[in-house]
C-alpha cells in the first residue's frame, strides 16, 4: 500500500505540474519500491546544504544537478564525479548553476559508487505490444554496443532468465578480471520490477535506468533513472476474435460458388476453379457471372440468387468496387463466408482503404466472414480442396501454413509438395480485413490435425493478442515464423503490401521468442523446419553425435552445431571399442565418427545404432551415407563409356543399392520409434529427385535429409531451442 501511496503522490505532482517527466530524486523514489536498488543520496537545495550533504555521507561523492527539464544531465555538464573536498562540492555546485540556469531546481549529492561494469536497464511503450521491458550493456557504449535484450511486459521469472541468457556480453554477468560474478537474482528482479511498474502506471510511457553499476562483490545499484509521463500509443482492435469452429468450416466447405467464374485462362476466375477441378474437391461446385452461358462445359449461373443449393462459401473475383453489392445477395442466399480474391481495398491505399472499411462494416452487420481481401485462396489436402492461385496439390498431412504474402505462400506449397511435405491446410490471409493471422492461430492450436504451424508474417493488427496466441499454440505445437520487413526498406514495402505498419523488428523477434515461437531467416527454413518439426521427435538436449562418410562434412558440421549451441560430446569408451570391431584401425575414434568413405550400409546401419542407444547424446545427424547412389550413377556413366557392355551390371547393382537405402532410411526410423531421438541425413549429393521427407508406413516419424550439412543443423537447432522453452516454461520436464 506504501508503494502504490507514494507513487501515485509523486505521480500526481508531477501531473498537476504538467511535467512530463519526473526528476531523478522522484524517479529513484518510486524505482526503490519497485525493488530497484538506488544509490544512496540526498536532494539539497543550496550549494552548502549540498556541502554538508557530502560531509555527512563522506568523500568522495557525486554532485547532480536536479529538476524536471535536466533529463540529460551529463552531456550539459551537469554531473561532477569523485567530488573528494568542500571547495570541489562548491566549485561544482556553481559551474552546475551557470550550465543549468533557470532549469535547475536543486543539487543532488549522491554516495560516489566504483565499478567496471555498468548495465542498463528501463521499460518503454511500443505502439503494437505496449509496456516492453529492456536489459543490456549501459553506461556511455549503450548506443555504441546496441547490446540490449527485450521482452514484452509482464513477465515472468523464467522469461527474465532467457532474456538474460540473450545478451551477446552474457559473459560479463560471471566473474570478471578478478571481481565476482553478477548478483543475478537482483538483475531479475529489477526487471520484475520494471515489469511490475509498467502493469501499475499506465501514464508511465518511459524508465531509463543507466547506468545500473555494478561493484566488484557483484552487488549491482542504479546511479542515474529518469521517469517519462504520457499516454501509451497501443492498437486496440474493437473486433471480436474469430471463432475456431468458423475457420473450420470457411476450410471444409461443402459447396462452393465462384463468383466472377470465367472462361478465359489468363484470369483468376478460372485458374482457382481449375485448381479446385484438377484437385479432386468433391463438393458441389457453382459458377457464377451474369455474361456467360457456359464454361467448360460447366452451367453458369447470372447470380448467387439462381443457384438451386446451398452455398458454403463464395470465392469472389469480381473487381473491388462491385464487391460490396454481393453482401446483401450473400446473406439472402444463407451464405456466411467470403473467400476475396479481389485486390484494390486497404493494400491500394487511398479510396481502397475506405472501401475496405466499408465492405467490412456491411459484412458485420450481415453476419458474413471474409478472409482477404487480397488473398491468393486456400488449400485443405484431407478435403481434397486446392482453392489457390498455385497449381500445386502437397498430400494430407499435419503442417498448417499462413502467410500474409500470397505468392510467397503459394511457392511454399508448392516447394511442400516437391519435398514431400504434408500440409494440414495453408491459407493467404492478405488484408486480415477481418480473419487476421491471430484468428488463424487460435483455430491450429485446437485442430487435432495440426501438429506443426509454419507463419510468414509482415505485421501483426493486434500485438498483445498475437503474443497471446502465439504463446498459447506454442505450449501444444510449434509455431515457426518467418518476419518479413526485417529492414527499413523491407518495413516500406511491407507496409504497402499489406496495408499496414510493419512493428520494430526487436521487439516483435523478442515476443516471438517470449511466445516460444521459432525464428527463422529465409523462406527455405520455413520447409526446413516444417519438415524436421512434423517428422522427428524432439531433442531432449543439445548434445549431437555426428556420423560422416568423409572427414571435411564431420568438421563443418562441428563448427556450425558449436555455433548453433549444439554440443559435440566426446565417445564413450565402450563406444569406441565397438566401433573398433567394424571400421579400420584408422577410423578417428571420435564424434564426429568418420566411416573413412566405407559405402557399406551394413556399417553404417550397426554404428548409427550404436550411438542412437548410447544415453550421451541427444540427437544424430549422419552426413552422405544417404544419397551415394547419385555419386555411384555419375561414375557408372564413366564407366560405360569404358565398357559399355558393364550397363547392365550397374543397372543391378543401382538396384541393390536403393534397396539398402531404403532398410537404411527405415532402420533409422525404427530407431526414433525406440529411443525418440531425431535423427537427421544429409543426402550426399541432392540428386535424382530426392525428397526431404521419406514416409514409412505405420510409423508416426518420417526420415528427413537435407542436401548440405548447415540446413541439418539449422533445424536441429531450432527444435533444441523449442524444446528449451518448453522445459523452461514447465510444460516439459
Amino acid at each position: 500500500m506504501e508503494r502504490e501511496q507514494i507513487t501515485g503522490k509523486i505521480m500526481l505532482r508531477a501531473k498537476n505540474e504538467q511535467r512530463s517527466a519526473l526528476t531523478e530524486a522522484e524517479s529513484k523514489q518510486i524505482l526503490a519500491r519497485y525493488g530497484i536498488p538506488v544509490v544512496e543520496e540526498t536532494v539539497a537545495f543550496t550549494p552548502d546544504d549540498a556541502v554538508m550533504a557530502a560531509e555527512k555521507f563522506g568523500y568522495p561523492v557525486v554532485l547532480k544537478g536536479l529538476g524536471s527539464k535536466l533529463a540529460h544531465k551529463t552531456e550539459r555538464g551537469l554531473v561532477y564525479l569523485n567530488l573528494l573536498t568542500r571547495e570541489a562540492v562548491l566549485a561544482a555546485a556553481g559551474a552546475i548553476g551557470r550550465s543549468a540556469g533557470d532549469d535547475l531546481e536543486g543539487y543532488l549529492v549522491q554516495r560516489m559508487m566504483r565499478g567496471r561494469r555498468e548495465f542498463v536497464a528501463g521499460l518503454f511503450s511500443d505502439a503494437q505490444f505496449g509496456p516492453v521491458v529492456m536489459f543490456g550493456l549501459g553506461g556511455i557504449f549503450t548506443e555504441a554496443l546496441d547490446d540490449v535484450v527485450f521482452r514484452v511486459a509482464p513477465v515472468s521469472e523464467a522469461q527474465v532468465e532467457a532474456m538474460l541468457d540473450e545478451l551477446r556480453s552474457v559473459k560479463l554477468l560471471g566473474p570478471f578480471r578478478g571481481e565476482g560474478p553478477i548478483n543475478r537474482k537482483k538483475i531479475i528482479d529489477v526487471i520484475l520490477g520494471l515489469s511490475q511498474l509498467a502493469m501499475d502506471c499506465p501514464d508511465i510511457v518511459e524508465v531509463d535506468v543507466n547506468p545500473l553499476l555494478a561493484d566488484a562483490t557483484g552487488e549491482i545499484t542504479a546511479v542515474d533513472a529518469l521517469i517519462i509521463l504520457g499516454k501509451r500509443n497501443e492498437i486496440k482492435l474493437d473486433r471480436q476474435p474469430v471463432n475456431p469452429k468458423d475457420i473450420s468450416k470457411i476450410f471444409a466447405p461443402r459447396s462452393i460458388a465462384y463468383v466472377g467464374a470465367s472462361g478465359d485462362i489468363r484470369k483468376w476466375g478460372y485458374r482457382l476453379l481449375a485448381n479446385t477441378v484438377a484437385g479432386g474437391y468433391a463438393g458441389e461446385i457453382y459458377l457464377v457471372n451474369p455474361n456467360n452461358k457456359d464454361i467448360a462445359g460447366r452451367k453458369v449461373y447470372k447470380s448467387l440468387l439462381d443457384i438451386p443449393g446451398k452455398v458454403d462459401i463464395a470465392v469472389v473475383t469480381i473487381p473491388a468496387s462491385q464487391v460490396r453489392d454481393l453482401i446483401p445477395i450473400m446473406k439472402e442466399k444463407g451464405i456466411k463466408y467470403m473467400l476475396l480474391i479481389s485486390s484494390g481495398f486497404a493494400e491500394a491505399g487511398g479510396e481502397g482503404v475506405q472501401l475496405e472499411k466499408d465492405l467490412v462494416a456491411m459484412a458485420e452487420n450481415a453476419g458474413i466472414l471474409i478472409v482477404g481481401p487480397n488473398t491468393m485462396g486456400l488449400n485443405n489436402p484431407h478435403e481434397k480442396l486446392f482453392c489457390a492461385g498455385s497449381a500445386a496439390w502437397p498430400k494430407p498431412g499435419s503442417v498448417a501454413l499462413v502467410a500474409q504474402s500470397g505468392n510467397l505462400g503459394t511457392q511454399l506449397i508448392a516447394f511442400a509438395e516437391k519435398e514431400n511435405i504434408g500440409l494440414r491446410a495453408f491459407c493467404g490471409s492478405g488484408n486480415e480485413a477481418m480473419v487476421t493471422i491471430e484468428d488463424f492461430m487460435g483455430a491450429f492450436a485446437v485442430d487435432e490435425l495440426t501438429k506443426t504451424v509454419i507463419l510468414y508474417v509482415e505485421s501483426a493488427k493486434d500485438g498483445r493478442r498475437f503474443l497471446q496466441e502465439a504463446e498459447r499454440v506454442s505450449r501444444k505445437k510449434p509455431v515457426v515464423l518467418l518476419k518479413g520487413g526485417r529492414t527499413e526498406a523491407g518495413n516500406t514495402a511491407a507496409a504497402s503490401h499489406t496495408g499496414a505498419m510493419a512493428s520494430n523488428l526487436r521487439v516483435f523477434n523478442a515476443a516471438c521468442r517470449q511466445a516460444g515461437i521459432i525464428l527463422a531467416r529465409q523462406p527455405m527454413d520455413l520447409l526446413d523446419l516444417s519438415a524436421a518439426f512434423s517428422s522427428l521427435p524432439l531433442p531432449r538436449g543439445k548434445r549431437v553425435a555426428l556420423i560422416t562418410l568423409g572427414g571435411g562434412w564431420g568438421v563443418v558440421a562441428t563448427d556450425q552445431c558449436a555455433e548453433s549451441g549444439l554440443e559435440i560430446p566426446p565417445l564413450s569408451l565402450d563406444i569406441i571399442r565397438r566401433i573398433d570391431e567394424i571400421l579400420p584401425s584408422y577410423w578417428n575414434r571420435g564424434n564426429p565418427v568418420d566411416l573413412v568413405g566405407e559405402l557399406n550400409f551394413d556399417i553404417a546401419t550397426k554404428i548409427i545404432g550404436m550411438l542412437a542407444e548410447w544415453d550421451g547424446c541427444d540427437a544424430i545427424i549422419h552426413l552422405g551415407v544417404v544419397g551415394v547412389q547419385s555419386l555411384l550413377d555419375n561414375f557408372g556413366k564413366s564407366c560405360i563409356k569404358l565398357q559399355p557392355e558393364l550397363q547392365g551390371i550397374l543397372a543391378q547393382r543401382r538396384l541393390d543399392m536403393n534397396q539398402l537405402e531404403g532398410l537404411y532410411i527405415e532402420h533409422t526410423i525404427r530407431l526414433m520409434e525406440k529411443y525418440h531421438k531425431p535423427i537427421l541425413g544429409v543426402r550426399l549429393l541432392d540428386g535424382d529427385g530426392k525428397q526431404a521427407v521419406t514416409d514409412v508406413a505405420g510409423s508416426e516419424f518420417k526420415a528427413v535429409a537435407f542436401p548440405t550439412p548447415e540446413r541439418a543443423v539449422n533445424a536441429l537447432a531450432a527444435m533444441m531451442r523449442y524444446g528449451k522453452w518448453l522445459k523452461r516454461e514447465g510444460i516439459q520436464k
